[in-house]
Parts: structure tokens; sequence; C-alpha cells
């Protein structure tokens, strides 16, 4: 199996990979570039921002939600204006957002951390009916939050420490209930986990910084396998329907005005990873030239539909 780059931009700190459903199309982030970054039928396409942003969920076809290191906005996709919707340790300019992604309720779960990763510094937060509430803190620099194909659990690491934790959450509203559990531990191991997603059977996907790899765990955190990736500093995965070798669509799946046809669940078995830049040295660059670029690996496994972020 051999990753496919999908986009050559070299980002500095690529991460938060979005398949949106609905316009079959893949976005990222460059976090130190404060950048979100796509491709489409038109090329590839960047969008910069006044602020650092890291992570997005979608809210319908044409609407992204994106947390940055003020606050959630609103990112309207067709006129790029953007709109404040809730702030986000706004009054602590040392910070930024990190990893996140919409969870099956709607909410929307993100982490922050020091921009100089300053030991725990950061926390988990969940925006959810308007409310942003803290979740958990003392985190250096959160990772890997995904949550089973059933709901019953989220997943996050605060990558430093090399462990995974299962949380358990409430089956109303999908708030936390109880503690989170230690599930897979990297500890004495050269694995460092950053971001992951969810497969369709509840497998685990982390990417793992310095590794050159993703690895896949069982639900109940037993190791299955890893796929090689060309960039040593992997940071994020999520699932998505084919890559078109660039041209931005599925031709079978194009509308009759030319837009993209939403994914079909059964579309999303590829596997998209983004990675980072930053940090390497230009021999390191010079043997590893897809630093910081793009991937995508063709049918990995049956992918799950990102959910949608109800406002």
């Amino acid at each position: 199996m051999t990753a496919q780059t999908v986009d050559n931009r070299a980002c500095a700190l690529g991460e938060g990979p979005l398949w949106h459903p609905e316009r079959s199309q893949l976005y990222w982030f460059d976090i130190l570039q404060n950048q979100l970054l796509t491709r489409s039928a038109a090329g590839p396409q960047t969008t910069t921002f006044d602020r650092t942003v890291s992570a997005a969920g979608w809210v319908d076809e044409n609407t992204l939600l994106i947390a940055s290191d003020r606050g959630f906005l609103i990112h309207d996709l067709q006129t790029g204006q953007n709109t404040d919707l809730a702030p986000l340790e706004a009054d602590q300019p040392h910070t930024r957002s990190n990893d996140g992604r919409a969870d099956p309720w709607g909410g929307f779960w993100i982490g922050t951390m020091g921009r100089k990763a300053e030991p725990k510094t950061g926390a988990i937060y969940r925006l959810y009916q308007g409310e942003v509430r803290k979740l958990r803190g003392r985190i250096t620099i959160p990772n890997a939050i995904c949550f089973s194909p059933d709901g019953l659990y989220a997943y996050f690491t605060d990558t430093p420490t090399q462990i995974i934790h299962r949380q358990p959450l409430d089956q109303t509203h999908g708030w936390p209930k109880g503690d989170p559990v230690p599930l897979i531990n990297l500890q004495n191991t050269p694995w460092i986990p950053d971001g992951a997603v969810t497969d369709a059977a509840g497998t685990i996907w982390n990417a793992q910084w310095g590794g050159f790899r993703v690895a896949a765990y069982a639900p109940d955190g037993t190791f299955l396998r890893a796929i090689q990736m060309p960039a040593a500093q992997t940071t994020c995965p999520a699932f998505g329907a084919p890559w078109d070798g660039g041209r931005g669509a599925l031709p079978d799946r194009r509308r009759p005005d030319g837009q993209q046809r939403p994914s079909r669940p059964s579309d999303l078995t590829t596997l998209y990873c983004t990675s980072a830049a930053d940090g390497v040295t230009a021999d390191h660059r010079k043997q590893h030239p897809s630093t910081g670029q793009t991937f995508a690996l063709s049918n990995v496994a049956q992918g799950v539909r990102e959910h949608q972020v109800i406002l």
C-alpha cells in the first residue's frame, strides 16, 4: 500500500483534515501559516486568516465551523466571510487551538495548547448548543480527538504522555460521563500519538509524530497494523472518498450544475493524512521531499461520515 500525494504544498504544520461529505472535498490547515487549504476542480486554493486556525467541522454544504486561537467562527465557503460565534481562551494570547472534531450529537471538541507547547497550559473544550465548556485542563498537547462509531466513547491524548484515553459519554447529550481510562499505552516505545480518526468497525487510526506512519488499533487498544507514510511528522488522518488525482471531484458524482454530489457512506474508504515540515533539517527535507505534504491511501478501511455540527 503506497501513499499518493494529494497536495504538494509543504505545510509547516499541516493539521485538521476534514472530508466535507456534502461537497466531497478535502479541507485541511497549515496552523503556523494561519491557512485553510483545499483542492477542487479549479485547482489548489488557500484561505489565509488573521488568526491561528487549526480544526473544522461542517455545518452545511457551504459553511464550516472553524476553531481558532480566539474562538469559534463561522466560515462561508462561497464568500469567504467569517463570523465570530463564541470565544475560546480569547484572553490568553499565549495559547492556540489544536486538534478537534465534531461529535455524534453535533457538538465540537477542541484542544488548546501553549504556542511553544508550554507544559500543562492547554485544555479540551466542547462547543454544544451555544455553550463552550471546559472538559479537561492541564494538558500540554491535546490530540487524537475522535469518537467511537456507536457514540459510546470519545478518545483523546496529551501527546507527551504517549497514552490515548477512552472517555465514556452520556448518551443523551454526549457530555463526558465518569473518568477517562488509558486505552493505548505507547510509553517506552518510539511512537508519539498525534491526531486520530475511527472507522466503521471502531478501529482507531492514529498518526504518529516522527514515526513515518499511521497505526491502527482495535477498540480494545490492541495494535493491528501500521501504514508507512512518506513523511516522518504525520499529524492527523481522516477518511474520505477516493482521491481523483487532483481534479477535485469524482467524475461520476457530478450534479447537473457541475458541482460535486454528496459522498455516499460506501465511498469513504480512502485514508487522508496531513504532515508537518516544522523543525526538520534541510538534510531531512532533501532525503524526504514529501515532508509537510498531504497524502491519500486507497481502500484502507470503511470510514464513517464526519458528523455535522449543529449550531
